[in-house]
């Protein structure tokens, strides 16, 4: 993306990984880049592995471009190359090399005046291509976000439009939008437009753009699970649960919370003052800090690493199970409410 903006493009790109958002976010950059102002028309060409032919390709990445800077020539899929037929043609010759192994040797003398992008969801590390692609710089990682990254992604992606936002409220807007970065986007664009140019992004725009959840409402219902109040948990669920989204949202702002509680004990437990403690678990104001001491008072750390591991176990249920979401998210409650020694599932 940098060198897309500063023009100073290298000829062959491979830009891989599961997260396409990035990927099209790369692409886009990298092919503005390349035209310039010219006519598209006259200087692009889009292929599909496994539909177009290695030496079609190639020949047009040695076109010169018509009144731009650059041609730019895209190849998407590169995965359905199939390696178990690499290195052989269709009538046993072989030295007649595999499209992957075609691009690895243009790479080694490509054309200037060309910008070729290869994208796919993975690449065999073990190929030329990749190898070579890794010692020169030209291969361009776009994985999946982890739950540490996307946060940070979240803040940097509002602040660019205009809109701060606290780390705290962040992270509740990752677990209950993410990890796809093109519904997590989606949702900063929606935020920004409800908070208006200049305005920061709350928790209250959370609750009212993204998901019908409040965070007094998860909160409820952290206290009513912490006094082990089984029937006024059930009633909270009943009252926020909406069976649009299968409950994912309301689970997401309840890890969102539990884990704010178990990064304020740990760091209390290692001395922290409350205020510090408090910055560490991503709150800053001095009122939340102090709502945030109330509310971990009572509750043993032991206590709390046990309803994460819950939450856990049931963001992998309501994912992967048939059974009725809000049947799931109510054992998940009776858990939360159980003692530590009979918390365990049959």
């Amino acid at each position: 993306m940098a060198q897309a903006k500063q023009g100073k493009l290298l000829p062959l790109y491979v830009i891989v990984g599961e997260e396409r958002f990035l990927r099209d976010e790369v692409v886009a950059a990298l092919r503005s880049a390349a035209l310039g102002n010219g006519v598209a028309a006259f200087n692009e060409d889009k292929y599909t592995a496994g539909e177009a032919d290695a030496d079609a390709i190639l020949s047009a990445a040695r076109t010169v471009p018509m009144m731009a800077p650059k041609r730019f020539v895209l190849v998407r899929g590169i995965e359905r190359w199939d390696s178990s037929g690499e290195g052989r043609s269709d009538d046993g010759d072989a030295k007649k090399l595999a499209p992957l192994d075609r691009f690895a040797e243009y790479a080694a003398a490509p054309i200037d005046s060309t910008c070729m992008v290869l994208t796919g969801d993975k690449v065999d590390g073990r190929k030329k291509l990749a190898t070579l692609g890794k010692k020169q710089g030209f291969v361009v990682a776009c994985d999946v976000l982890g739950s540490r990254e996307l946060p940070n992604w979240i803040r940097e992606r509002a602040t660019a439009r205009g809109n701060p936002i606290d780390p705290d409220v962040a992270e509740l807007l990752a677990e209950i939008a993410g990890p796809e970065l093109a519904h997590v986007n989606d949702a900063i664009e929606r935020l920004a437009l409800y908070a208006g140019e200049g305005k920061p992004i709350t928790e209250e725009a959370v609750g009212e753009c993204v998901a019908r959840v409040r965070t007094a409402d998860t909160w409820d219902l952290v206290a009513k699970v912490g006094a082990r109040d089984l029937k006024g948990a059930l009633a909270a669920l009943a009252d926020t649960y909406d069976p649009r989204d299968r409950g994912l949202p309301l689970l997401g702002a309840l890890a969102w919370s539990i884990r704010q509680l178990a990064k304020f004990q740990a760091a209390a437990e290692s001395g922290a003052s409350t205020d510090e403690a408090a910055k560490r678990a991503g709150v800053f104001q001095p009122f939340r800090a102090r709502e945030l001491a109330q509310r971990a008072r009572g509750l043993r750390p032991k206590e709390t690493d046990r309803w994460l591991l819950v939450l856990a176990e049931t963001d992998l249920a309501l994912k992967g199970s048939r059974r009725p979401p809000q049947a799931i998210l109510e054992d998940m409650l009776t858990r939360l409410c159980a003692s530590s020694g009979r918390a365990s599932r049959a």
